[in-house]
C-alpha cells in the first residue's frame, strides 16, 4: 500500500481532530473548549467530505458546527462570568480519569486486533439527498420523525431555559 494524497489528508485530519479534542478537555478556559470543540467537528466534517458524502458533511458542519456550538458558546456567555476558569483536578481525579481512558484505549485495541472485519459490501458514494430526505422523514419502523420532534423540543426547552437565566440578571 502506497502513500497516496487521501492517506495524507486523513492523516493530517485525523491529527488536526485529536490535537484538538486533546486540547478541548484540558484547557482551563471553558469557552476555549468550546472553540476547540468547533475545530473538532470541523474536522470530521473533513473527513465525510474526503469520504464522498457530502450530505454529511453539510450536515455536520450546519447542525453541529454552527448550531449546536453556537448554542454552547451562547449559554456558556449567559451563565458564567467573566475569566471563568475550572478548577484543579484533584490527584485521584485526575487518576481516575487517566485509568479510564487507559482502560478505553486497551478495549478499542483489543477489539480492533481481535476481530477480522469483513471487506464491506456498501457502495461507495452517497444517495440522493431526496431519498435520504423521505427516509429520515417517515413514520416508519426506522424513520427518524419521532427522534426528530424530541430533538427539536429539547432544543426549545434549552433555548426558554437561556431566556430565563439571562433574564434573572
Amino acid at each position: 500500500m502506497g502513500i497516496t494524497l487521501e492517506l495524507i489528508v486523513f492523516l493530517i485530519l485525523a491529527v488536526f481532530i485529536v490535537a484538538s479534542s486533546i486540547l478541548a478537555v484540558t484547557t482551563k478556559r471553558i469557552l476555549r473548549a468550546a472553540t476547540y470543540l468547533l475545530f473538532v467537528l470541523f474536522g470530521t466534517a473533513g473527513i465525510y467530505f474526503q469520504l464522498n458524502y457530502s450530505f454529511l458533511g453539510a450536515v455536520q458542519l450546519l447542525i453541529y458546527a454552527g448550531g449546536i456550538t453556537v448554542l454552547y458558546v451562547f449559554s456558556i456567555l449567559l451563565t458564567s462570568s467573566q475569566g471563568d476558569r475550572a478548577e484543579k483536578l484533584k490527584n485521584s481525579k485526575m487518576f481516575a480519569g487517566l485509568l479510564t481512558a487507559l482502560a478505553g484505549l486497551v478495549i478499542c485495541l483489543f477489539l480492533t486486533l481481535k476481530n477480522t472485519f469483513l471487506p464491506s459490501h456498501f457502495e461507495h458514494g452517497e444517495l440522493p439527498v431526496s431519498a435520504i430526505g423521505m427516509s429520515m422523514m417517515s413514520g416508519e419502523k426506522y424513520g427518524y420523525i419521532l427522534p426528530f420532534e424530541v430533538i427539536s423540543v429539547l432544543l426549545l426547552a434549552c433555548i426558554i431555559g437561556g431566556i430565563l437565566i439571562a433574564r434573572k440578571r
